[in-house]
């Protein structure tokens, strides 16, 4: 069979071939190239304060403690060279305080953070005359349970109360390993949870907002000590009395008759009410006595180094420092700490 040869393309087919628009090739549109992200570097302490427990803030207080971007560089800056607690071994422990400030033009009461730090509490032991050795303690491991509803204060190891002085580790040292580190600043943490407070009675979780720091200092007296008033609770039939009694100012029988001018008493039950009183009295000044004796003889049981050693302790309060993300709180500042510690030797 012959094979049919190849025709060959007209000069016309030719030029029409020619003439045909080519198929363009398809072109991907190149996505947009997303902005750089710029994250502000974080200082190396800058969570110092918000790992610091506040204590005897409100459970329900705590959000907002935390809604403004408060600032304690000053914080961080007192533990650098030159600052007032550099190289020193220092325990933290935060508050809060309700305020009224102003925010943006408007007046508002906020909960103000605060952070206190206690420093100098060391016990210098002579060895011989040329050596000494520091070793340095926590101001307290004890935790003061006190408020106006309650009868008597409570004075509870920290532990009780799932708190205890704890390392704090700088942001750049996290990953080493914590055994490691010489670290020279402790904070008070808690470690109960706020979640798990619906599993616990009522009293039991009122008792962490009337907890404050406890520190024992031998040569100052105490306020209860000086103090000649007594919390009366009396329980009546009709309605308990509620009132405070100073035996130093009070006359008793002036006193109870003008609850039954106020119909704060009955009449029948004023004798009953007057040994109530009288008993209450007994007992405080027992109480005050034996606080002076205990104060007394601590002190004379202590060495030398010892008495040192708390006349060194410092205590500083510090507040957060002004930005345009937070309050003003420049005109709120205190130096009052709580009964136990008084007042701070400085704010800043």
């Amino acid at each position: 069979m012959k094979r049919k040869a190849r025709r060959e393309p007209t000069k016309k087919e030719e030029s029409k071939s020619s003439n045909a628009p080519s198929r363009a090739k398809r072109v991907k549109a190149s996505k947009p190239e997303p902005e750089a992200e710029f994250f502000e570097e974080k200082r190396n302490m800058e969570d110092l304060w918000k790992e610091t427990f506040p204590v005897g803030t409100e459970w329900d207080q705590f959000d907002l403690l935390y809604q403004f971007k408060w600032n304690f560089s000053n914080l961080e800056q007192a533990f650098e060279e030159g600052g007032k607690l550099y190289g020193k071994k220092v325990y933290l422990f935060g508050c809060s305080e309700p305020q009224l400030v102003s925010f943006k033009g408007e007046n508002k009461v906020i909960c103000v953070p605060a952070v206190v730090a206690v420093s100098g509490c060391k016990i210098i032991t002579r060895l011989n005359l040329l050596k000494e050795v520091v070793s340095p303690f926590p101001p307290s491991d004890k935790i003061g349970i006190n408020s106006v509803q309650r009868e008597a204060e409570e004075i509870v190891p920290m532990k009780q109360m799932k708190m205890d002085w704890v390392p704090y580790i700088p942001l750049e040292n996290r990953e080493s390993q914590v055994d490691r580190l010489k670290t020279q600043i402790f904070i008070l943490s808690c470690t109960q949870r706020r979640a798990a407070l619906k599993h616990l009675k009522i009293d039991r979780v009122k008792k962490y907002e009337y907890c404050l720091p406890y520190f024992y200092q031998p040569f100052k007296e105490d306020e209860l000590e000086q103090s000649t008033e007594v919390q009366i609770i009396f329980p009546a039939e009709s309605k308990p009395v509620f009132c405070e009694f100073d035996w130093e100012f009070d006359d008793l029988e002036e006193f109870t008759d003008k609850l039954i001018e106020e119909e704060e008493l009955d009449a029948d039950q004023k004798d009953a009410f007057k040994d109530f009183v009288k008993e209450k009295v007994r007992e405080a000044k027992k109480a005050n006595r034996e606080a002076r004796e205990a104060r007394k003889k601590v002190i004379e049981e202590m060495s030398e180094e010892t008495k040192a050693a708390y006349e060194s302790i410092k205590f500083y309060k510090f507040y957060p420092v002004q930005t345009d993300d937070s309050p003003d709180i420049s005109n709120v500042k205190a130096p009052f700490i709580n009964r136990y510690y008084g007042k701070a030797h400085e704010v800043l």
